[in-house]
């Protein structure tokens, strides 16, 4: 962060507690989101494959149409990609802020006993939150390669609309298929991190 960035994002923080808001709360709801847009990710790389499968089952004279719609998909699918990257981001932004002012607080407490209990808690968070943002981070890492296996397939069907491209291309479904695939079990393992986390996170009663 810069100096500036800091500054912005502690007012933030602080305007959002005066409202009832807590980091806790806003990591919460930022795992939340992640995981949606994890989820729309997962259903718009489906759609893409679909797209991408029935493409290659056309006659020629169809094919500028069919090249559209997959070019479509694949900006669709960028896009997702794009939101999921924003979420996570968001999520390492609030949970750093959340696990610099627990610790800050610790030295807070007069009773050792309450200050075990809370470092516990902090730890036991710490690890539940590093298992969560690696399995995020593991499917955000495969939708590059993903969506750039995909990129060649559009461009290559773009400057060849033919139906000598589509006979190539049959041989890279089984490559596409498979990094999808891929990506999609990523995709569903961490949105079941995230279900666990936001499930193991205290409810904030006022």
């Amino acid at each position: 962060f810069t100096l500036i960035g800091l500054s912005c994002q502690t007012a933030y923080y602080e305007t959002m507690e005066k409202f009832g808001y807590h980091k806790r709360d806003l990591l919460v709801r930022d795992v939340e989101k992640a995981r949606d847009a994890q989820q729309e990710a997962k259903e718009q790389f489906k759609s893409a494959l679909d797209r991408f499968t029935k493409t290659l089952d056309i006659q020629g004279g169809e094919l500028q149409e069919k090249y559209e719609a997959l070019n479509k998909e694949y900006e669709r699918s960028e896009d997702k990609a794009n939101s999921v990257r924003k979420r996570v981001a968001s999520v390492e932004d609030v949970s750093e802020a959340l696990f610099t002012e627990w610790n800050a607080e610790l030295k807070e407490y007069s009773s050792s006993t309450l200050r075990k209990k809370s470092q516990e808690q902090l730890t036991q968070t710490r690890a539940q939150y590093a298992q969560l943002i690696k399995a995020m981070k593991r499917a955000e890492a495969k939708m590059d390669p993903v969506l750039a296996k995909f990129k060649d397939q559009v461009l290559f069907l773009k400057h060849n609309l033919n139906a000598q491209a589509i006979a190539s291309l049959k041989g890279e479904l089984v490559s596409v298929e498979g990094n999808i695939n891929s990506l999609i079990k990523d995709l569903n393992a961490s949105i079941q991190e995230a279900d666990s986390f936001i499930a193991s996170m205290p409810k904030n009663n006022g």
